[in-house]
Protein backbone atom coordinates (compact mmCIF):
# COMPACT_ATOMS: atom_id res chain seq x y z
CA UNK A 1 0.00 0.00 0.00
CA UNK A 2 3.06 2.15 1.13
CA UNK A 3 4.51 1.52 -2.82
CA UNK A 4 1.25 2.62 -4.57
CA UNK A 5 0.86 5.69 -2.18
CA UNK A 6 4.45 6.34 -3.41
CA UNK A 7 3.52 5.86 -6.78
CA UNK A 8 0.69 8.06 -7.03
CA UNK A 9 2.57 10.92 -4.69
CA UNK A 10 5.26 10.73 -8.06
CA UNK A 11 2.40 10.60 -10.95
CA UNK A 12 -0.10 13.13 -9.26
CA UNK A 13 1.88 16.31 -10.28
CA UNK A 14 2.65 14.91 -13.79
CA UNK A 15 -1.64 14.17 -13.99
CA UNK A 16 -2.53 18.01 -13.08
CA UNK A 17 -0.41 19.24 -15.82
CA UNK A 18 -1.84 16.45 -18.12
CA UNK A 19 -5.44 17.53 -16.77
CA UNK A 20 -5.19 21.08 -17.84
CA UNK A 21 -3.87 20.27 -20.84
CA UNK A 22 -5.56 17.35 -22.21
CA UNK A 23 -7.01 18.81 -25.13
CA UNK A 24 -3.68 20.11 -26.50
CA UNK A 25 -2.33 16.86 -26.09
CA UNK A 26 -4.42 15.21 -27.58
CA UNK A 27 -5.07 16.94 -30.52
CA UNK A 28 -0.96 17.15 -31.18
CA UNK A 29 -0.59 13.76 -30.35
CA UNK A 30 -3.37 12.43 -33.46
CA UNK A 31 -1.58 14.46 -35.77
CA UNK A 32 1.14 11.70 -36.75
CA UNK A 33 -1.39 8.46 -36.58
CA UNK A 34 -3.90 10.06 -38.95
CA UNK A 35 -1.87 11.55 -41.29
CA UNK A 36 -0.56 7.90 -41.42
CA UNK A 37 -4.11 6.27 -41.60
CA UNK A 38 -4.29 9.00 -44.60
CA UNK A 39 -1.48 8.33 -46.61
CA UNK A 40 -1.27 4.89 -45.95
CA UNK A 41 -4.60 3.50 -45.60
CA UNK A 42 -6.45 5.12 -47.91
CA UNK A 43 -3.70 6.69 -50.44
CA UNK A 44 -0.97 4.30 -51.25
CA UNK A 45 -3.11 0.70 -49.69
CA UNK A 46 -6.35 0.92 -51.95
CA UNK A 47 -6.87 -2.04 -53.67
CA UNK A 48 -3.61 -3.87 -51.53
CA UNK A 49 -4.48 -6.84 -49.35
CA UNK A 50 -1.67 -9.12 -46.96
CA UNK A 51 -2.83 -12.42 -46.39
CA UNK A 52 -6.48 -12.00 -47.34
CA UNK A 53 -7.36 -8.98 -45.40
CA UNK A 54 -7.68 -5.45 -46.81
CA UNK A 55 -4.95 -3.38 -45.73
CA UNK A 56 -7.03 -0.95 -43.73
CA UNK A 57 -7.39 -3.77 -41.95
CA UNK A 58 -3.69 -4.37 -42.03
CA UNK A 59 -2.25 -1.29 -41.27
CA UNK A 60 -4.90 0.33 -37.99
CA UNK A 61 -3.25 -2.14 -35.51
CA UNK A 62 0.62 -1.40 -36.52
CA UNK A 63 -0.74 2.37 -36.01
CA UNK A 64 -2.20 1.98 -33.14
CA UNK A 65 1.11 0.33 -31.87
CA UNK A 66 3.34 3.21 -33.19
CA UNK A 67 1.10 5.55 -31.35
CA UNK A 68 1.70 4.03 -28.11
CA UNK A 69 5.39 3.60 -28.72
CA UNK A 70 5.84 7.88 -30.19
CA UNK A 71 2.95 9.30 -27.34
CA UNK A 72 4.34 6.86 -23.99
CA UNK A 73 7.99 7.45 -25.00
CA UNK A 74 7.81 11.22 -25.45
CA UNK A 75 4.99 11.19 -22.57
CA UNK A 76 7.17 10.22 -20.04
CA UNK A 77 10.79 11.21 -21.87
CA UNK A 78 10.40 14.67 -22.92
CA UNK A 79 8.61 15.97 -19.82
CA UNK A 80 11.02 13.87 -17.03
CA UNK A 81 13.87 15.63 -19.22
CA UNK A 82 12.44 19.08 -18.79
CA UNK A 83 11.65 18.75 -15.28
CA UNK A 84 15.77 17.31 -15.04
CA UNK A 85 18.12 19.58 -16.79
CA UNK A 86 15.93 22.70 -17.29
CA UNK A 87 13.18 23.18 -14.15
CA UNK A 88 15.76 21.29 -11.79
CA UNK A 89 12.57 20.30 -10.42
CA UNK A 90 13.04 16.40 -10.54
CA UNK A 91 15.80 16.55 -7.64
CA UNK A 92 13.22 17.83 -5.37
CA UNK A 93 11.64 13.67 -5.88
CA UNK A 94 15.06 12.48 -5.26
CA UNK A 95 15.00 14.31 -2.21
CA UNK A 96 11.34 12.84 -1.14
CA UNK A 97 11.42 10.16 1.12
CA UNK A 98 10.36 7.78 -1.75
CA UNK A 99 12.08 4.35 -3.17
CA UNK A 100 13.69 4.25 -6.68
CA UNK A 101 10.86 2.12 -7.53
CA UNK A 102 8.12 4.76 -6.87
CA UNK A 103 10.13 7.09 -9.08
CA UNK A 104 10.62 5.15 -12.13
CA UNK A 105 7.07 3.91 -12.10
CA UNK A 106 5.86 6.98 -11.38
CA UNK A 107 7.26 9.19 -13.63
CA UNK A 108 6.52 6.10 -16.81
CA UNK A 109 3.19 5.94 -15.31
CA UNK A 110 2.44 9.44 -16.97
CA UNK A 111 3.51 8.56 -20.67
CA UNK A 112 1.58 5.02 -20.21
CA UNK A 113 -1.70 7.51 -19.77
CA UNK A 114 -0.93 9.79 -22.26
CA UNK A 115 -0.20 7.01 -24.48
CA UNK A 116 -3.59 4.79 -23.64
CA UNK A 117 -5.27 7.85 -24.21
CA UNK A 118 -4.01 8.42 -27.44
CA UNK A 119 -4.06 5.04 -28.74
CA UNK A 120 -7.56 4.38 -27.45
CA UNK A 121 -8.77 7.69 -29.22
CA UNK A 122 -7.17 6.40 -32.17
CA UNK A 123 -8.16 3.27 -31.95
CA UNK A 124 -11.95 3.86 -32.12
CA UNK A 125 -11.90 6.12 -35.29
CA UNK A 126 -10.06 3.09 -36.52
CA UNK A 127 -13.16 0.58 -35.60
CA UNK A 128 -15.57 2.90 -37.21
CA UNK A 129 -13.44 2.78 -40.41
CA UNK A 130 -13.06 -0.97 -40.32
CA UNK A 131 -15.71 -3.34 -37.88
CA UNK A 132 -14.47 -6.42 -38.72
CA UNK A 133 -11.59 -5.33 -36.67
CA UNK A 134 -11.47 -7.54 -33.12
CA UNK A 135 -10.71 -5.80 -30.06
CA UNK A 136 -10.99 -6.99 -26.75
CA UNK A 137 -9.27 -7.39 -23.44
CA UNK A 138 -6.03 -9.22 -24.80
CA UNK A 139 -5.83 -6.41 -27.11
CA UNK A 140 -6.48 -3.82 -24.49
CA UNK A 141 -3.84 -5.64 -21.92
CA UNK A 142 -0.91 -5.72 -24.74
CA UNK A 143 -1.36 -2.20 -25.72
CA UNK A 144 -0.92 -1.46 -22.20
CA UNK A 145 2.06 -3.53 -21.96
CA UNK A 146 3.21 -1.60 -24.83
CA UNK A 147 2.89 1.57 -23.17
CA UNK A 148 4.94 0.30 -20.33
CA UNK A 149 7.84 -0.73 -22.67
CA UNK A 150 8.30 2.42 -24.11
CA UNK A 151 7.36 4.67 -21.48
CA UNK A 152 10.03 2.66 -19.20
CA UNK A 153 12.70 3.25 -22.72
CA UNK A 154 11.57 7.47 -22.22
CA UNK A 155 12.88 7.46 -18.49
CA UNK A 156 15.70 5.26 -19.14
CA UNK A 157 16.67 7.76 -22.00
CA UNK A 158 15.91 10.86 -20.33
CA UNK A 159 18.13 9.70 -17.08
CA UNK A 160 20.99 8.86 -19.00
CA UNK A 161 20.51 12.49 -21.90
CA UNK A 162 22.83 14.87 -21.01
CA UNK A 163 21.30 17.84 -22.85
CA UNK A 164 17.54 18.56 -24.75
CA UNK A 165 19.02 17.75 -27.52
CA UNK A 166 19.90 13.86 -26.90
CA UNK A 167 16.19 13.04 -26.74
CA UNK A 168 15.94 14.30 -30.62
CA UNK A 169 19.00 12.25 -30.95
CA UNK A 170 17.41 9.28 -29.93
CA UNK A 171 14.30 9.92 -31.23
CA UNK A 172 15.75 10.44 -34.81
CA UNK A 173 18.26 7.11 -34.70
CA UNK A 174 16.03 4.68 -32.42
CA UNK A 175 12.22 5.83 -33.05
CA UNK A 176 12.44 7.01 -36.55
CA UNK A 177 13.54 3.45 -38.02
CA UNK A 178 11.39 1.55 -35.51
CA UNK A 179 8.40 3.42 -37.08
CA UNK A 180 9.08 2.74 -40.71
CA UNK A 181 11.32 -1.10 -40.17
CA UNK A 182 9.31 -2.98 -37.50
CA UNK A 183 6.15 -4.52 -39.63
CA UNK A 184 3.92 -1.26 -38.53
CA UNK A 185 3.57 -0.58 -42.27
CA UNK A 186 4.09 -3.68 -44.04
CA UNK A 187 4.62 -7.32 -43.30
CA UNK A 188 7.56 -9.03 -42.32
CA UNK A 189 6.79 -11.89 -44.56
CA UNK A 190 8.21 -9.97 -48.00
CA UNK A 191 11.60 -9.09 -46.58
CA UNK A 192 14.87 -10.86 -46.68
CA UNK A 193 15.48 -13.42 -43.68
CA UNK A 194 18.38 -11.79 -42.48
CA UNK A 195 16.50 -8.34 -42.11
CA UNK A 196 13.87 -9.92 -40.46
CA UNK A 197 16.06 -11.04 -37.44
CA UNK A 198 16.90 -7.62 -37.29
CA UNK A 199 14.17 -6.04 -36.92
CA UNK A 200 12.83 -8.87 -34.46
CA UNK A 201 15.02 -7.08 -31.75
CA UNK A 202 12.96 -4.05 -32.12
CA UNK A 203 10.11 -3.80 -29.44
CA UNK A 204 8.25 -2.14 -32.12
CA UNK A 205 8.26 -5.49 -34.08
CA UNK A 206 6.54 -7.48 -31.18
CA UNK A 207 3.92 -4.52 -30.17
CA UNK A 208 2.74 -4.17 -33.71
CA UNK A 209 2.71 -8.01 -34.52
CA UNK A 210 1.45 -8.75 -31.36
CA UNK A 211 -2.00 -6.07 -31.95
CA UNK A 212 -2.26 -7.17 -35.47
CA UNK A 213 -2.38 -11.03 -34.71
CA UNK A 214 -5.22 -10.07 -31.97
CA UNK A 215 -7.32 -7.99 -33.86
CA UNK A 216 -7.55 -10.13 -36.91
CA UNK A 217 -8.28 -13.01 -34.38
CA UNK A 218 -5.07 -14.89 -35.50
CA UNK A 219 -3.43 -17.15 -33.37
CA UNK A 220 -2.36 -16.06 -30.12
CA UNK A 221 1.09 -14.66 -30.16
CA UNK A 222 2.45 -15.37 -26.96
CA UNK A 223 6.55 -15.39 -28.07
CA UNK A 224 5.62 -11.87 -28.36
CA UNK A 225 4.38 -10.93 -25.60
CA UNK A 226 7.17 -12.33 -23.79
CA UNK A 227 9.42 -10.87 -25.66
CA UNK A 228 7.68 -7.53 -24.57
CA UNK A 229 8.02 -8.18 -21.49
CA UNK A 230 11.48 -8.87 -21.63
CA UNK A 231 12.28 -5.51 -23.32
CA UNK A 232 10.03 -3.77 -20.11
CA UNK A 233 11.73 -5.43 -17.17
CA UNK A 234 15.04 -4.47 -19.15
CA UNK A 235 14.63 -0.90 -19.28
CA UNK A 236 12.88 -0.70 -15.60
CA UNK A 237 15.77 -2.61 -14.52
CA UNK A 238 18.56 0.14 -16.70
CA UNK A 239 16.80 2.70 -15.33
CA UNK A 240 16.81 2.00 -11.93
CA UNK A 241 20.88 1.57 -12.31
CA UNK A 242 20.88 5.05 -14.24
CA UNK A 243 18.76 6.34 -11.71
CA UNK A 244 21.33 5.53 -9.13
CA UNK A 245 24.38 6.62 -10.65
CA UNK A 246 22.95 10.32 -11.25
CA UNK A 247 22.05 10.63 -7.65
CA UNK A 248 24.89 9.53 -6.35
Amino acid sequence: MNLLNDIYSVLWVDLRVLRRQWIRTLSTSLVNPLLYLVAFGFGLGQGISFDGYSYLEFVIPGIIALTSMTVSFSGAGQKLNVDRLFFKSFDECLMSPVSVYSIIIGKALIGVVRGLFTSIVFMLVGFALSPSLNIDIAFVAVLVLSCFVFSFFGVLVSFLAKSHQDMSTVSSLVLLPMTFLSGTFFSLSQIPEALKIVLYFLPLTHSSESLRAITLEQSFPWIYIFVLLAFGVFFFVMSMVALKRSSV
